[in-house]
């Protein structure tokens, strides 16, 4: 449990003996909450519990006619039953009826002990209790290289991921690849017309075909591997055989940039694939079984007005030229995912512009029988790339658009990730290059990968003189920097429940660069390693606050998908 979630529990046990002993008449008692304080004066910790239940209170004792009480009343009746702990120093009841507990400095100093003790396992929360997820996310078209706005996908669906499971969630990570329908004839056909011009023969790419420089690329990589061998097949042999040799080397490719961004996929699903095993072909029946499938104008229309009660708007799910409609596939992949594969949860990374296929999803699931409440879209806006405040548009290097890649050469995962992960999905994002490669603390990441390789380098210090955070007197930490820094340390669980529960990882980043701050603050103030033996206790307490914070800040990085470096 989460430390407010203990002392919300303490405050629970308390009221209830308080009932149970004449103290409080008995009633059905909320669930009780936590918060912090905005000013430190009004503790660590604050419960407005007696201000909630002073009504309930109050007509309980009015049937007894028993008199009334005041909030403040209630909530000295509380502080009075509760449990002896060891978090709280002090608990005080405040007008106009807040309970402001105040932590122990002693447990909180013994906390960089348990932290160091336990490593990374201290913060972690079996919140998922083996729940099983899927985060699928990224899934562009497979028909050329990965657009940096396609970045920002990886860096959120990813880390959600590393956060559900480090948090008790067994995760999959998912691609999607829309490997069939229109486009990928035209790309097929267009890495042919590219493979025969490479051998001198004079084709034009189709109309709406990709003209990028890529598709040449492409091309003579096929052509290294085959040669000339494949020009004798003709345009309805070569279309299939191309469009399969274009996917191998995008997917390949994909996957190579991703890496690239510390960024794995357990599965890369085939869109193809629920037409060739007979998904689509049984969820279709089940529709036909229900009444949400009709026929008008030559096409299949799937009944979504049944199930949106505020929209009108059906879709098509079979087109008159018998392909699947804009939403058939989607019907078909999230039945394979909730029924076939038997996923939990499944979380979709989907880009702002999909927001109206994200509201209708509720209404194919609901048709399926499957409870909308399982799938979870998260939408995310777009990324305006700039340098030194003016924007780019166009790649350097070969004047179209800009890949991801080509902006991981240039500024490393780590910068792009933490750029991209530092403002709320909903939030448009203006990524500086200029920013992002400063060495300076102006640069948030490098100023949180700084604090850790200066730990980094404290300990290293302290073990050549052989000073080791062994058995050390915790209780001599009580300088209020070091307070700040553990008070700040014992945020994380509760960080990471937040960005868990919103699945908002922005979250992250902005704790990581408090914490840094946090810890120089304490490094500014307090000297760690002394020439004087008499502080040798000292050092050694402050040796094991070190450790904690590079424990804590190399498992925070590790969420956001970021190396933790010893030295810069």
């Amino acid at each position: 449990m989460m430390l407010p979630d203990q002392i919300a529990d303490l405050i629970t046990t308390a009221t209830r003996k308080a009932q149970k002993k004449g103290d409080l008449p008995r009633f059905q008692l909320p669930s009780v909450s936590v918060n912090r304080p905005k000013r430190p004066e009004q503790g660590d910790w604050s419960c407005a519990l007696p201000l909630q239940i002073v009504r309930d209170v109050n007509e309980a004792l009015k049937a007894r006619d028993a008199g009334k009480l005041s909030p403040v009343q209630i909530g000295e009746i509380i502080v009075r039953r509760l449990p002896d702990n060891p978090y709280l120093e002090r608990v005080e009841v405040v007008k106009p009826g807040f309970i402001n507990m105040f932590l122990s400095p002693e447990w909180l100093a013994a906390q960089a002990g348990e932290i160091v003790a336990r490593g990374a396992d201290y913060y972690r929360l079996d919140k998922g209790q083996g729940k099983r997820v899927q985060v699928e996310f990224v899934s562009a078209n497979p028909t050329g290289p990965l657009h940096f706005g396609g970045a920002r996908n990886a860096a959120i669906g990813d880390t959600i991921a590393r956060l559900l499971e480090n948090n008790g969630y067994r995760v999959q990570r998912e691609y999607y690849i829309n490997d069939r329908g229109t486009q990928m004839d035209i790309f097929g056909e267009t890495l042919w017309r590219r493979y025969q011009q490479l051998h001198g023969i004079e084709v034009s790419i189709p109309e709406q075909g990709y003209p990028g420089a890529y598709m040449i690329e492409y091309a003579r990589k096929v052509q290294a591997q085959y040669g000339d061998s494949l020009l004798s097949l003709s345009d309805e042999e070569a279309i299939p055989k191309f469009r399969k040799l274009g996917l191998e080397i995008v997917t390949a490719e994909l996957a190579d940039d991703l890496a690239q961004m510390q960024v794995h996929f357990d599965n890369w699903f085939s869109e193809s694939s629920l037409y060739e095993d007979g998904t689509f072909d049984h969820v279709a029946a089940i529709l036909r079984e229900n009444g949400d499938l009709y026929v008008k104008d030559d096409a299949v229309w799937f009944r979504a007005s049944k199930y949106l009660p505020k929209s009108d708007r059906d879709e098509v799910f079979i087109r008159s030229n018998g392909e699947p409609g804009y939403y058939a596939s989607d019907v078909a992949y999230h039945y394979n995912k909730f029924v076939t594969r038997g996923f939990d949860w499944v979380i979709n990374v989907w880009a702002v512009d999909h927001q109206n296929q994200a509201a209708r999803m509720p209404a194919m699931l609901k048709a399926l029988g499957i409870d909308p409440d399982r799938l979870t879209i998260v939408l995310y806006d777009l990324v305006t790339l700039k340098r030194g405040g003016k924007e780019v548009k166009i790649s350097k290097r070969s004047g179209e658009l800009i890949t991801m890649r080509e902006v991981l050469d240039e500024v490393g995962s780590d910068a792009a990730r933490f750029l991209l992960l530092s403002h709320s999905n909903e939030a448009r994002i203006d990524f500086d290059i200029e920013l992002a490669v400063a060495q300076n603390s102006e640069n948030p990441v490098y100023y949180v990968q700084y604090a850790h390789a200066r730990v980094s380098s404290i300990l290293r210090k302290a073990a050549a003189q052989g000073l080791e955070p062994d058995d050390a007197e915790l209780n001599l930490l009580t300088h209020p920097t070091e307070l700040a820094l553990l008070h700040k340390m014992l945020q994380l669980p509760e960080v990471v429940n937040d960005a868990i529960d919103r699945l908002a990882p922005h979250h992250l980043p902005h704790y990581a660069l408090e914490l840094a701050k946090t810890f120089t603050k304490f490094y500014d103030a307090c000297r760690v390693l002394s020439d004087d033996p008499a502080d040798a206790a000292l050092s050694r307490a402050r040796l094991t606050l070190v450790k904690a914070t590079q424990i804590t800040l190399a498992y925070l990085l590790h969420l956001m998908g970021m190396n933790a470096p010893e030295s810069m």
